[in-house]
């Protein structure tokens, strides 16, 4: 198991690219963190960074928890974004 989980460079970088397209099919900036994550983890193991399957789910934890802040940082919810009913279509003039 150690030697197949840092050996598969290819398989973080897939995971990374799947999580992508599902973060453009439901859309929030929710997976796209989890995609960097991933992606940073893959290209990582394949540079060689001697490391065993927990300290790869730790990397790719803390690359996302930072990837997903920033993100929200520069693209969260900005002010007047939400739009505010006054009034219900239903209601008569």
């Amino acid at each position: 198991m150690v030697a197949t989980l840092a050996g598969t460079w290819w398989a973080w970088v897939i995971l990374g690219f799947a999580l992508g397209v599902l973060e453009v099919l439901v859309p929030g900036f929710i997976f796209l963190g989890f995609a960097i994550g991933a992606v940073v983890t893959g290209i990582l193991v394949g540079l060689g960074v001697p490391a065993g399957p927990a300290a790869l789910i730790l990397i790719f934890a803390v690359v996302s928890v930072l990837s997903w802040l920033v993100l929200r940082r520069l693209v969260g919810v900005r002010d007047g974004q939400v739009k505010v009913w006054d009034r219900d279509i239903n209601d008569n003039p």
